[in-house]
């Protein structure tokens, strides 16, 4: 059981409290991480009493695994296509993933990943721990940047307002506050690991010969800090993209509390494609995409789109 590479609070919530989920079924099941933790998770998963999971070993091939907020390879294990994939749950689209026996899929259009494990607990008739309740809440509250992401639906909001008298939580407001504080807590953190804090490759284009792009997001309540270090950021991104063989680099600084993304363009082909896309001219490395804070649901398909027409 695990979420994506580079995994975020959603991808380690989500994967502790399914498999805590399927084992209360009587399904043997294990969270993992594909990644280190970013500065928000380990401050969740204090408040709630939980350990962070371990890292994924290495599978043997037919390895049975439950995947959670993610279904591309280019986002999973590397040996994916190895392992025998027998449960899905997301709110992504649906990417390139390929099963060898039938799977249990649950897919909604949520803002987080947690929303459905709410689902999937009163589904099964199950009450919601205390421990898991604070996972699934601190989630939703990340994912939807405490409701002001665009992705967020009214199945998000009740899920936080059921969840939170059973965490305990009295002022869920403060709460998300001291996430993002502590989200934004970067400190002297090497530019090269800031970039890959939330950072997906995402294949764009013709299915035969697509372009591989890198884009990594940093959500703060404090951008000046992280425009500070524009100039090392620029460089860990341009050997990001050299290194990786990639077509593209974009690193969204998305302020949290005035809700604007000012992104950072690793080169000039970068430029050329951010201006065609978004229209924002890209000065000193920089690209002002105004409101456009969710790469799931302003970005990522916008650049879809792009790359169809010009493949």
């Amino acid at each position: 059981m695990f979420g994506h590479l580079n995994p975020d609070t959603d991808a380690i919530a989500s994967a502790l409290v399914y498999a805590h989920l399927l084992s209360r079924q009587g399904i043997d099941a294990q969270a993992y991480r594909l990644g280190d933790l970013n500065f928000e998770t380990p401050f969740v998963l204090q408040k709630a009493g939980v350990e962070a999971p371990p890292p994924l070993p290495v599978l043997e091939a037919g390895t049975a695994v439950a995947l959670v907020d993610h279904n591309e390879r280019a986002q999973s294990a590397p040996n994916l296509t190895d392992l025998q994939v027998t449960r899905v749950v997301d709110h992504h689209k649906l990417g390139d993933l390929t099963t060898m026996q039938p799977a249990f899929l649950r897919f909604e259009p949520v803002g987080c990943t947690a929303t459905l494990l709410l689902k999937l607990h009163r589904e099964a008739r199950l009450k919601v721990e205390q421990a898991d309740a604070w996972l699934l809440l601190s989630a939703i509250l990340s994912d939807t940047l405490h409701f002001r992401s665009p992705t967020t639906t009214p199945d998000d909001r009740e899920a936080v307002a059921f969840l939170a008298p059973i965490a305990g939580l009295r002022d869920v407001t403060a709460y998300a506050l001291e996430m993002f504080a502590a989200k934004s807590d970067l400190g002297d953190t090497p530019a090269a690991e800031l970039l890959k804090m939330d950072y997906k490759v995402f294949p764009f284009g013709d299915p035969a010969r697509p372009q591989s792009w890198g884009l990594g997001v940093i959500e703060t309540t404090n951008p000046g800090y992280v425009f500070g270090r524009q100039a090392e950021l620029l460089d860990a991104m341009r050997a990001a993209k050299a290194a990786d063989g990639l077509d593209g680099v974009l690193l969204g600084v998305v302020d949290i509390l005035n809700e604007t993304n000012r992104m950072l363009v690793a080169g000039e082909a970068e430029a050329a494609v951010v201006q065609q896309v978004f229209g924002a001219p890209t000065l000193d490395g920089v690209a002002d995409l105004g409101g456009r804070i969710s790469r799931k649901k302003q970005i990522v398909p916008a650049l879809e789109k792009h790359f169809e027409t010009h493949s």
